[in-house]
C-alpha cells in the first residue's frame, strides 16, 4: 500500500457559486452524479458538502442523507463529511452530519480567518468534535491551515480523543492563513506525528496544481475539486470536477504512484464499514 495515492475531490464546498463556475454540483442529485464521475477519474474520497435548493450552503442531516444514499446507489467511494460548514454555522450545525456515521469526517483543528470572515474552532470544540467522531466510529481528517493547528491536534492525540492511523489535510493558501509555498507544506509534513497519512493542498488554480507535485514529491496524497479551485487552465473554467481528477490521476501515474481505490482507502486508514 506505501505507494498507492488516495485522490479526494471536494466536489461542491461551501463558498463556490455556480456564477463562479455553472458546473457546480449543488442538488443531490447533482452532486451524486458528479461523485461517480469523480469515482470514474480516479478519486477514491469524496469530501462533502451539500447545499439547499437555492445553492445556501447547509449540515441539514436531511439532505446529507439524501445526497449520501443517491452517491451510494451508483459506486462504492468513501464519503467524508464536512464538518466545517460555512462560517456562520455554530458548531452544533457543524457536527450534525457526524450522526449519519459516515466512514469520515473533517476535524478543523483551530481557528482560522478564511478571507474576510473566520471559523472558530477553540479547543473545547475540537475536543466535542472529536469525542462524537469517536463515539460514532467516524475517522477524523485533521484539517490543519496553520502550524498551531497541527500542535493542537497532538493535545487531542495525548488526550485520547484521537486513535491511529491519523489523516491530516494540511489546507494551504486560504487568504488569512498559511500560504502554499513548497517549503511551508515540507514543514507543516515534518511536524506531524511519525507514520501519519496526510492530503495536501493549494486553495486557487496555480497554488492547486503546484500542490500536487509538491505533495506527492513528499509522500502524501492530493485533494481536487471544486470547493478549493474551479479553473482547469489560467482563464479557463474546469467542465467538471471529473476533469481536476483525471488530471491528478494522470500527474500521479507519471510519477509512478498508483491510484488508491476505495477498499484500499479502508484498508490504509482502517475505517469502519459505512
Amino acid at each position: 500500500m506505501d505507494n498507492k495515492l488516495i485522490i479526494t475531490c471536494a466536489i461542491t464546498g461551501a463558498e463556490t457559486t455556480k456564477e463562479m463556475n455553472p458546473a457546480l454540483p449543488i442538488t443531490p442529485e447533482e452532486i451524486a452524479q458528479g461523485a461517480f464521475e469523480a469515482w470514474e477519474a480516479g478519486a477514491s474520497i469524496l469530501h462533502l458538502h451539500v447545499r439547499q435548493d437555492d445553492g445556501t450552503p447547509t449540515q441539514d442531516v436531511a439532505v446529507f442523507k439524501k445526497a449520501i444514499d443517491l452517491i451510494r446507489a451508483n459506486c462504492d467511494i468513501v464519503i467524508e463529511t464536512t464538518t466545517g460548514g460555512a462560517a456562520w454555522m455554530t458548531p452544533e450545525e457543524r457536527l450534525q452530519p457526524v450522526t449519519l456515521n459516515p466512514e469520515m469526517a473533517s476535524l478543523d483543528c483551530g481557528t482560522v480567518n478564511f478571507g474576510d470572515e473566520y471559523i472558530v474552532n477553540t479547543l473545547p470544540i475540537m475536543r466535542q468534535f472529536a469525542q462524537a467522531m469517536l463515539d460514532h466510529g467516524v475517522r477524523p481528517t485533521l484539517e490543519c491551515f496553520d502550524l498551531g493547528h497541527v500542535y493542537a491536534s497532538h493535545i487531542l492525540i495525548k488526550e485520547g480523543l484521537l486513535q491511529e492511523p491519523y489523516h491530516y489535510g494540511l489546507v494551504l493558501n486560504v487568504p488569512g492563513a498559511a500560504k502554499y509555498e513548497p517549503d511551508v507544506m515540507e514543514f507543516l509534513v515534518r511536524k506531524l506525528p511519525k507514520g501519519a497519512f496526510f492530503t495536501a493542498f493549494g486553495i486557487g488554480g496555480k497554488a492547486n496544481v503546484d500542490s500536487i507535485y509538491a505533495t506527492i514529491a513528499l509522500g502524501g496524497h492530493v485533494r481536487v475539486g471544486f470547493e478549493d479551485n474551479i479553473y482547469y487552465s489560467k482563464g479557463r473554467l474546469a467542465t467538471s470536477n471529473a476533469e481536476l481528477v483525471a488530471r491528478a490521476a494522470r500527474i500521479a501515474k507519471d510519477c509512478g504512484r498508483e491510484l488508491a481505490r476505495p477498499d484500499d482507502v479502508r484498508q490504509m486508514l482502517k475505517l469502519r464499514q459505512a
